[in-house]
């Protein structure tokens, strides 16, 4: 088996703090970058991921933002490639923008790559994916994606999004797990296919070794079961980014003991909410209008 490459997350991300960038870059190795949107510029602040190979990157999501003044993606995005190509000189180095799945947080900034030479940005439905990607049939099983001595793998996760994936990297051992598994509220549209998602990824990593999984948020404190209210842009005690395999069981472990019972499901690390009626959506809410109003209130 190949040693994986160990790369860095002794890192302290953004979070909302007064004068921190629209966007925080860290190289957690020398062939992928972690990129967080500020919550100053956007509550949702997601994590998005450049992986570089050597004919082409991915861009996995564009972010919660559309406008360029205020989230210029695709000028950080340009320059890191500049950098990477004058490194490893490429004429015609490729860009696939793709997306963990296609909710409106992790697409609003594909415009910003509209025209841009040798650059594919794939849709964001079901079919637009499994075509672009290889799928065989419905979006589920793994298909492998070369970005050229790099071959990702590409896992079918619907769940919390039909046209939701996650992707393997062999290379480092990480899983980007988008919004189907992070620390925080894990929204279940689809109680059945959730499930499934998450049995073949537990299964797909007692197969592959796995060094962290990945999501697309943070919404949890650092106090076990507490998470940040909906639409705080202040998250100066979060929980860490990255999860481990175990945790990643214990979210298909809690997802198998609800049964498909709706509602709120609160567990240390997360927080299920299968198939949410309008009492829990109200709650959330709620929640959220109380933490505008403190924030107010402190606003000098």
């Amino acid at each position: 088996m190949t040693e994986l490459v160990t790369g860095s997350l002794d890192v302290a991300w953004i979070h909302g703090r007064r004068g921190e960038p629209a966007i925080q870059v860290h190289h957690y190795d020398e062939r992928t970058v972690i990129l967080r949107q500020s919550k100053r510029v956007e509550y949702e602040a997601p994590f998005l991921y450049l992986l570089f190979g050597d004919d082409r990157a991915l861009l996995l999501d564009t972010g919660a933002s559309p406008d360029p003044a205020l989230f210029p993606l695709r000028d950080t995005v340009d320059t890191l490639i500049e950098a990477w190509l004058a490194e490893h000189p490429h004429e015609g180095y490729e860009l696939v923008v793709a997306h963990s799945h296609g909710h409106g947080d992790h697409v609003a900034a594909d415009a910003q790559f509209a025209g841009r030479p040798a650059t594919t940005v794939v849709g964001h439905d079901a079919q637009a994916v499994g075509e672009f990607f290889g799928f065989p049939g419905p979006l589920t099983g793994v298909v492998p994606f070369d970005l050229g001595g790099r071959v990702l793998e590409i896992i079918g996760s619907p769940g919390h999004h039909e046209a939701a994936i996650t992707v393997y990297d062999p290379r480092t051992g990480v899983l980007l797990t988008g919004d189907t598994v992070y620390p925080g509220r894990l929204y279940v549209a689809d109680y059945q296919a959730f499930r499934e998602t998450l049995d073949s990824l537990v299964a797909f990593t007692e197969t592959r070794p796995v060094s962290h999984v990945l999501g697309c948020h943070i919404e949890m404190t650092n106090r076990p079961g507490l998470d940040y209210p909906l639409g705080a842009k202040f998250q100066p005690h979060e929980h860490l980014l990255q999860l481990t395999v175990a945790q990643l069981a214990e979210v298909r472990d809690a997802t198998v003991r609800t049964a498909g019972r709706s509602g709120k499901h609160v567990h240390p690390d997360f927080i299920l909410y299968i198939e949410p009626g309008n009492r829990e959506k109200r709650n959330l809410l709620v929640r959220a209008k109380l933490r505008r109003f403190q924030e107010a209130l402190r606003r000098p």
